[in-house]
């Protein structure tokens, strides 16, 4: 009896010095991811009062209503990340639970006829307020949060196969393929980082990619995108006109751009200016040397990412930093490949820049715990 109550102190023993190891360890932030995010968020609302001028003005007779709302939720944002920097990230294993739970709670919510806002055709909305919040949002964070600290006792796989599996059926109903393979990849790498057998690895890929082919082509409309990806010549007043007016803005910017606010794409010609195709905007007005220099700064937040995962103290925050470093970089390669037409058109926004709230609120957030997780790299 004694034996077992003394192997207990000895292991909380050693659990304690292993938090006290670790905070005590607390370093400076990685100011140069700080300054990215800070860099990318404000020329994000910039662009957004640029790109939605003209449609906010058509609808709401107000140039700035859209950059009104975009500025409130970069406050809120702010906020958010400040609060992720300062949380110690080691506690968020206890929150999974409950970040679990609220992300169901949303996605279940959101395609119910009474409450889910339909727009487009789509339910991925809830209105508070007057306030539009997208539940899949949450699931992004929720879902590698829930990676990372189930991957570290690696006991049994069957529960994260029924909840990966219970996610991508939730977000089928709304419809959005192009979120739910933002999730999926993210979760991919995640589950790649912890050690996964190589052999599993490739029989994963080979599945998702099969699935999602079965899954583009089971929609007309997701179907009428592929086909327009493969042939973008087809239908130029319907499936491609979307693609040729951003592929237009993109040859109108040439090298140096038409000047900041000079975009003529962005007069009813490009849909969705100041979200999915803002940076087609971009290019138009700053030209492939803004559009350049953008792309790199993307590079360089992934790349600090990655870097700090690699020096994490301690595998939950390892995997915790790979699968937020994953989504932002996923995310904005699947919007700036569509944007080029390397991709089929998702309606994904670009990270920190596009316009939407609940958007930039949980970017801004794993961008919080990014940087708290740097704090405590070796």
């Amino acid at each position: 009896m004694k034996s077992i109550i003394f192997k207990k102190n000895r292991i909380k023993g050693k659990k304690k010095k292993r938090r006290l190891s670790l905070e005590s360890s607390v370093r400076q932030p990685d100011w140069l991811l700080v300054g990215i995010v800070l860099f990318l968020t404000l020329f994000g609302l910039i662009m957004v009062a640029n790109a939605s001028a003209v449609e906010a003005y058509r609808d709401f007779a107000d140039k700035l209503y859209y950059f009104r709302l975009q500025f409130r939720w970069v406050i809120f944002g702010f906020v958010s990340f400040l609060v992720a920097s300062l949380f110690p990230y080691q506690k968020l294993q206890k929150l999974v639970p409950l970040f679990l739970f609220a992300s169901f709670i949303g996605l279940i919510l959101v395609i119910l006829p009474r409450i889910g806002f339909l727009h487009f055709g789509a339910r991925r909305w809830l209105n508070f307020g007057g306030i539009n919040f997208q539940p899949s949002e949450i699931v992004k964070l929720a879902f590698i949060i829930y990676l990372a600290a189930y991957l570290v006792k690696k006991k049994n796989y069957l529960p994260l196969l029924l909840v990966s599996g219970l996610i991508v059926i939730l977000m089928m109903f709304q419809p959005d393929l192009g979120t739910t393979v933002i999730i999926l990849g993210s979760g991919f790498l995640v589950y790649f980082v912890s050690g996964a057998p190589i052999i599993q690895v490739i029989g994963l890929m080979i599945f998702g990619i099969i699935g999602g082919i079965i899954l583009a082509i089971s929609s007309p409309y997701r179907k009428a995108r592929f086909l327009t990806f493969l042939n973008p010549l087809r239908d130029p007043l319907g499936a491609s006109y979307h693609i040729r007016q951003i592929l237009i803005a993109l040859g109108s910017g040439n090298l140096f751009g038409l000047g900041l606010g000079q975009s003529r794409q962005k007069y009813e010609y490009l849909p969705a200016a100041a979200t999915d195709s803002i940076f087609a905007v971009i290019a138009e007005e700053l030209g492939f040397v803004g559009a350049s220099f953008l792309v790199l700064v993307f590079a360089l937040l992934i790349a600090r990412g990655f870097r700090i995962a690699q020096r994490s103290p301690d595998m939950f925050g390892k995997l915790l930093a790979s699968g937020i470093t994953a989504w932002l970089g996923l995310q904005a390669l699947v919007n700036l490949g569509a944007m080029v037409a390397l991709v089929p058109l998702t309606g994904i926004p670009l990270p920190f820049i596009s316009y939407g709230g609940s958007s930039l609120l949980l970017t801004l957030t794993a961008a919080g715990i990014l940087v708290n997780i740097s704090k405590y790299i070796r």
